[in-house]
């Protein structure tokens, strides 16, 4: 079954799309600038609840929520069927204990009942975790599921699958004293079906709970990615949430008449698909399609399929998710015009997009539809609800994270040739949870959050052109030569240089005299690569053909003869077997890693990448190998 389409007013042109940008500049003493918005921001809502009430008034029968059913169809929730059932969770999770401290936890991935279970507690006041899949189904020891349970001492714990989720459940059993509710009803004695939730009858008290929610109150309990150190729980509060949303349909201007149509798979355990992505449909009376799909080659076809299907106005992705979309693009044309028929925006996040991967999507566009479709993408994290700059303009070149979004402020500390950057705002949060220390160590002495970022200007005489994400200031290091290597810079000049197979890099050198590289493989392209292999070669005989030899160390050249020295370029590289681990801490499950940590566990593999003998390492590739 077709997903119905809705009738919009395609729009591509930057001028209406998008808000002029403004910005204005401070300059202070010892190089430091801080940057303000000239936009005003526009008079938040006072909770998410209300603008889904909003919309269950004005447009009762629009689509809000679909996703596939047991048949294959879509099965689609209106916003008015969605808010009668999120006030029948209300009352139930009133009912059995759930409370501003006793908070809802959710286990699983997206899902309608996941979004129903979310509103309900944000609904009147009991806030709501949402942890990562990834810590219950992919984690051996649970220990992070674990960690994050002690801490929120939950009210009340939702998995979608008993038995999926059992594992899980049981390891958390002697952690809390929470009614468990699942999707079947199976799991702990005592479990919960979810449809009763959702048959719950709400009385008078869920009107009243909700009368009280306000700018103040508590929304989500949210996990950092951990991509940089032990995730930690952030505060998530109304007001962030929604001033997040006010800057986006100020800065957007189309989604004041042409609401979203969003296919979506990013995880509402994170702040980028849970509180950007999400809240974007809900505030705007937009229609979310969830994705079922992963960038992942096992999960991939049911985007692809879900892309045809529903044709988005918008679409969001992380690098490793468009680098994915790009091939299948680029094989099907069919595909491809089905995916740009109504598309108004892409937007990246998580993670810098590779140029390559920016000019091929332009290219795609112009193909389709004979124009641009603007890639933009903006800035912040978990601690910033997470908006905090924006670029609402045509950049030229991947990784302009744009201006500062209204209402909030950004401080630009002068480290070497770039800024660090900072922030504060009411998209800011008050702290992390039971955690004091972290949560002053985590502001400068002027209440500006100090998230780790650098940047520099795209055009230091126009600032208006926004900001160029340079990296995070944990993971530069200095070669034995005294020299800085910024390695977000690197790290997407490795990516391009050794396209396909590189899906991500490591970058070594920390006070040596040079850089090399641990190539996370794309194993597919790999294999594409390596056609004489029977397809079940083992993936060490894999990584050791000479077709990926030859790509390697072509990259390794390119990469020199672009010059800038020797921090500019890698001499050595080594594909890695082994995949990087949730458990260990190396990468999020969104596929950020984190660099210092991986270094740290492959320790080993850095030693062999830096013998003396390497030259005569199979495994290791040098520069030249192939020119």
């Amino acid at each position: 079954m077709r997903a119905p389409i809705r009738h919009v007013v395609v729009e591509r042109d930057p001028a209406v799309l998008f808000a002029e940008p403004s910005v204005i500049v401070n300059r202070r003493a010892g190089g430091e600038l801080v940057l303000e918005s000239g936009i005003e921001l526009p008079a938040p809502s006072s909770s998410l609840g209300a603008r889904l009430e909003h919309w269950a008034r004005v447009t009762p029968d629009a689509v809000f929520l679909a996703e596939r059913g047991a048949d294959g169809g879509w099965v689609e929730l209106s916003y008015a069927e969605s808010l009668r059932c999120v006030r029948s969770v209300a009352g139930w999770l009133l009912a059995h204990g759930a409370s501003a401290t006793r908070p809802l936890v959710v286990l699983s991935d997206n899902s309608v009942e996941h979004a129903l279970l979310m509103l309900g507690a944000m609904h009147v006041g009991v806030p709501v975790s949402s942890i990562s899949a990834a810590y219950s189904l992919m984690s051996r020891d649970h220990a992070k599921l674990r960690q994050q349970i002690a801490l929120l001492a939950p009210g009340v714990i939702y998995a979608a699958d008993g038995a999926r989720y059992a594992a899980a459940l049981n390891a958390v059993a002697d952690l809390h004293d929470a009614h468990v509710v699942t999707g079947d009803g199976e799991g702990p004695r005592g479990a919960f079906p979810c449809a009763q939730l959702l048959a719950f009858a709400a009385g008078a008290g869920v009107d009243e709970a909700f009368a009280q929610v306000g700018p103040d109150s508590v929304a989500k309990l949210l996990f950092t990615s951990g991509s940089t150190a032990t995730p930690k729980a952030v505060v998530n509060t109304q007001r962030m949430l929604c001033s997040n949303q006010a800057a986006r349909a100020r800065l957007w201007r189309f989604l004041e008449t042409t609401p979203p149509v969003v296919v979506d798979w990013l995880p509402w355990s994170h702040t980028f698909g849970g509180n950007h992505n999400f809240n974007l449909v809900l505030c705007n009376g937009g229609a979310l399609y969830l994705d079922a799909g992963r960038p992942t080659p096992q999960a991939f076809d049911q985007t692809l399929a879900n892309l045809r299907d529903v044709k988005p106005t918008v679409y969001f992705n992380v690098p490793r998710g468009f680098d994915m979309l790009v091939a299948a693009l680029q094989r099907d044309d069919a595909l491809r015009d089905a995916f740009f028929a109504r598309l108004q925006v892409i937007f990246y996040a998580a993670a810098a997009l590779p140029q390559h991967l920016w000019s091929a999507l332009d290219a795609l566009a112009h193909a389709s539809v004979g124009c641009t479709v603007p890639i933009v993408s903006g800035w912040g994290s978990t601690e910033t609800a997470p908006l905090s700059a924006d670029a609402h303009f045509v950049a030229h070149r991947a990784g302009v994270i744009g201006v500062p979004v209204p209402g909030t402020s950004l401080r630009l500390v002068p480290v070497a040739d770039k800024y660090e950057i900072r922030v504060r705002g009411p998209n800011v949060m008050g702290g992390y949870l039971r955690n004091p220390g972290l949560t002053a160590e985590a502001f400068d002495d002027e209440g500006y959050y100090r998230i780790g970022d650098t940047v520099r200007f795209a055009d230091p005489a126009r600032p208006e052109r926004g900001l160029l994400f340079e990296g995070r200031l944990a993971e530069d290091f200095k070669l034995s030569s005294g020299t800085w290597v910024r390695v977000g810079n690197l790290r997407l000049a490795a990516i391009d240089a050794l396209k396909p197979i590189a899906q991500d890099v490591i970058v070594a050198g920390h006070e040596r005299d040079e850089i090399g590289l641990l190539i996370v493989p794309n194993l597919a392209e790999c294999r594409r690569l390596a056609h004489d292999l029977p397809a079940d070669a083992p993936v060490a005989e894999l990584l050791a053909h000479p077709a990926l030899r030859a790509v390697v160390g072509d990259g390794l050249a390119k990469m020199r003869a672009a010059g800038g020295g020797s921090a500019s370029h890698a001499t050595r590289a080594l594909l890695l077997e082994v995949p990087m681990s949730i458990d260990a801490g190396e990468i999020t499950d969104k596929g950020y890693i984190n660099q210092r940590r991986a270094l740290e566990l492959r320790a080993a593999l850095v030693e062999r990448l830096y013998d003396d003998d390497a030259d005569t390492d199979a495994a290791v590739i040098p520069l030249g190998v192939a020119a």
